[in-house]
């Protein structure tokens, strides 16, 4: 098995499957109780996409553990967006004990319109596949059988495909609150539509975000507090694939907030970004840079502290980031420094991270922060504003910083195994 394995066969008529027997607990009864029995123990490696109550119930035979340490097979399962909509699955298969060294990689991929069950089932079907030659390695070939399924037509990559939406997926959601108590009623709806294509070569993402919240409060028999807040955006991005490493776009961005006194504001700009690793590998790995450059023009609901009602203004920023899905955890970086061109006292340097690491078996470590030097308030109202603003968190406050950190451990002892599931009277299991 090649480190990179397909699951479909261009030109080929034939669906692969492997289906791992149910029978292990009669086969096990036939063992001398005085004879250890071999097993294999898997690690899963996860997010909420994976149903491991699913996957711990078709796939009985191994021995599901909580921790990577003690596990002879780490599947590490990583994943990212399709340009038609579905997602993309990449199952990492890690050796360990005596079985280290060896590794394989299989992808899995769901349609737009896949149910939740449509996509763990396909995902549990290709994990299988990738599970056959470890269980052979393990001495356990007799619990594989191979089947070939006839499916007929023509299932490689390169067939044509009558498409008339010519790869465009749309997207559109709307909803809405009302709630009040005797003496107070709030009232919000948001909405968003969002248009993109995806090809290997290019990549254009249309977003539309709007919002709006209304809050009432009766101070007393005569007179009554109202605060709003609306936000309304449009962002369109383009994006060219020029090498394994390099890719080059453009965005624009319409804006109108109350929170940021600004009634209406346009920016755009090119772009240029550079990927230490290939951009095939981002599911697991990333470094980039990505520098961006532009002209932006904002008319304000108020004057601004510097007396502006409306003002243009040339910009660049440059964005370093690296992201990392390991089987020691996950590792997210960002550093991200702007200014105006025409004054390089108004700037932003800001700085985030999210860290999630396995110190030991069972021990893990959660750190989730950022920190920002904030010198570019230009919208910030040069008047007064309202007490009710601030307590609300409605319109934006003049500030040199701002700053959060969070900060968790969690530690797991007890058995390693964790292969039975019952799903009784408080729902399924972790």
């Amino acid at each position: 098995m090649s480190r990179r394995s397909a699951l479909l066969l261009p030109r080929t008529a034939l669906l692969v499957s492997v289906l791992l027997l149910a029978t292990t607990p009669s086969l096990l009864q036939a063992q001398d109780v005085t004879t250890e029995v071999p097993s294999l123990r898997v690690f899963l490696d996860c997010d909420r996409s994976c149903d491991f109550d699913y996957f711990r119930q078709e796939v009985p035979v191994v021995d599901w553990v909580r921790d990577r340490q003690v596990a002879d097979v780490h599947v590490l399962v990583t994943r990212q967006g399709t340009g038609g909509g579905g997602t993309e699955f990449q199952l990492l298969y890690l050796g360990r004990a005596d079985l280290e060294g060896r590794t394989d990689t299989l992808t899995f991929v769901s349609r737009q319109a896949a149910t939740e069950d449509e996509e763990r089932v396909g995902l549990v079907r290709t994990f299988r596949v990738g599970l056959a030659r470890y269980l052979a390695l393990a001495g356990l070939a007799e619990l594989v059988d191979l089947a070939v399924l006839e499916t007929g037509g023509d299932r490689g990559p390169s067939a044509p495909a009558d498409d008339p939406w010519n790869l465009w997926v749309f997207r559109a959601s709307v909803s809405g609150e009302v709630e009040g108590e005797s003496r107070t009623s709030s009232r919000s709806w948001n909405g968003s539509l969002s248009a993109g294509r995806t090809t290997r070569e290019l990549k254009t993402d249309i977003n539309i975000f709007s919002r709006y919240e209304s809050d009432e409060f009766e101070l007393d028999e005569d007179s009554t507090l109202t605060s709003v807040e609306r936000f309304h955006s449009i962002r369109a991005t383009s994006v060219w694939s020029l090498t394994p490493h390099w890719s080059v776009g453009g965005q624009t961005r319409f804006l109108s907030s109350t929170s940021q006194n600004t009634d209406f504001s346009v920016t755009a700009g090119p772009a240029l970004e550079y990927s230490v690793y290939p951009y095939d590998e981002a599911t697991r790995r990333q470094i980039t840079a990505l520098y961006q450059v532009g002209v932006r023009h904002l008319r304000y609901d108020e004057a601004t502290l510097f007396g502006f009602l409306q003002e243009t203004r040339p910009e660049h920023s440059l964005v370093i980031s690296a992201d990392f899905q390991q089987p020691w955890g996950e590792l997210f970086l960002s550093l991200e420094g702007s200014h105006y061109l025409d004054d390089i006292e108004v700037h932003r340097v800001e700085f985030r991270s999210n860290l999630e690491f396995r110190i030991v078996q069972g021990l893990n470590l959660d750190i989730r922060g950022n920190v920002a030097r904030i010198k570019d308030q230009i919208y910030v109202a040069g008047g007064d504003i309202p007490p009710e603003d601030i307590l609300l968190e409605r319109t934006e406050l003049g500030t040199d910083f701002e700053y959060s950190v969070d900060v968790g451990l969690s530690f797991t002892f007890g058995s390693v195994f964790n292969n039975v599931v019952n799903p009784r009277m408080f729902g399924r299991n972790d």
